[in-house]
C-alpha cells in the first residue's frame, strides 16, 4: 500500500482502471496495489513552486498480497484535528487517538498515522501501544524523543555517505527516529516548536522481497511478477 499525504502543491494520478483525480495541500491518498496495478503520478508545486509531501510504503501480509486494488481518498476536511489545552495540534489520518478517529478504514496492520506539532518549549507525553512498531519522521522545527526503554530516540540519518545511526539530544528537521517497545513517547519541544509524523503498526513478522515497485515474501514471487509484468498477466482485477 502507498500513503501519499500532500502538504504544499499538488499530485494528478491515474491509473490502469480509469481512476483519475488531484490531490491538494492536507489530502491522503491511500492506495491498496494488492495484486497489481499501473499507477502514475505528476506533482506540480503550488504558486511559490513548493512541492511538499510524503509517500510511505506499508507492506501487506501474505494473506492480502493479491486482494483488489483500491483507493481511498481522503480530503483535508475529512481529517480530525485535534488542538490540546497547551496548543499541541493532531491530525488523525488513520486510527484513533484523543478519542478521534482518523478516515482510513480497513487496512490490515491497523495503523495509526498522525501529524502532530508541538508548541515552542512544551513537553508532550503521547500514549503509543506497546503491540506496535512505531517511528517518528520531524518535517519542521526540533526537539527531544525519549520512550520507556532509553535515554532517547535512535535517529537515522542520510546524506553524509553510508547511514549513520546515533543517540543525540536534538533531534532536527528530516530526520527519522525509530522506536522501542513502550507505551508513551516523551517530545520537547525545541524554540521553534517541532512537526513531525508519527506513525505506528502492527508487526506482520513475514520475511520481505522488494524489487522496484513491486514487494513480496520471496524471491521467487518477485520472479514470477515481474515475468507477469513482461508477459502481459501483471493486472489480475480488470
Amino acid at each position: 500500500e502507498t500513503i501519499t499525504y500532500v502538504l504544499s502543491g499538488t499530485v494528478e494520478h491515474g491509473d490502469s482502471l480509469g481512476n483519475r483525480g488531484t490531490l491538494g495541500a492536507g489530502d491522503v491518498q491511500w492506495m491498496t496495489a494488492g495484486s497489481g496495478i499501473m499507477h502514475q503520478e505528476m506533482p506540480q508545486g503550488d504558486a511559490a513552486g513548493r512541492m511538499h509531501g510524503f509517500q510511505l510504503w506499508a507492506n501487506l501480509p501474505s494473506s492480502h498480497k493479491m486482494t483488489a486494488p483500491r483507493y481511498q481518498d481522503i480530503t483535508a476536511g475529512e481529517i480530525p484535528e485535534i488542538v490540546d489545552d497547551d496548543g499541541t495540534i493532531v491530525r488523525v489520518v488513520t486510527g484513533e487517538f484523543w478519542g478521534k478517529k482518523g478516515p482510513v478504514e480497513g487496512v490490515a496492520a491497523d495503523p495509526r498515522y498522525l501529524d502532530i506539532w508541538v508548541p515552542p518549549g512544551k513537553r508532550k507525553v503521547l500514549p503509543v501501544e506497546t503491540t506496535r512498531h512505531a517511528f517518528a519522521y520531524v518535517f519542521e522545527g526540533s526537539g527531544s524523543f525519549r520512550d520507556a526503554s532509553q535515554p532517547f530516540g535512535v535517529l537515522v540519518e542520510k546524506g553524509l555517505g553510508d547511514e549513520e545511526v546515533f543517540i543525540r539530544d536534538q533531534t532536527g528537521d528530516r530526520s527519522l527516529v525509530l522506536f522501542d517497545s513502550g507505551d508513551e513517547v516523551t517530545i520537547q519541544a525545541g524554540e521553534q516548536g517541532i512537526r513531525f509524523l508519527l506513525i505506528s503498526g502492527k508487526p506482520i513478522a513475514e520475511p520481505v522481497a522488494w524489487y522496484g515497485p513491486i514487494v513480496m515474501n520471496t524471491q521467487a514471487e518477485l520472479r514470477q511478477a515481474v515475468n507477469e509484468l513482461n508477459n502481459g498477466t501483471f493486472i489480475k482485477h480488470p
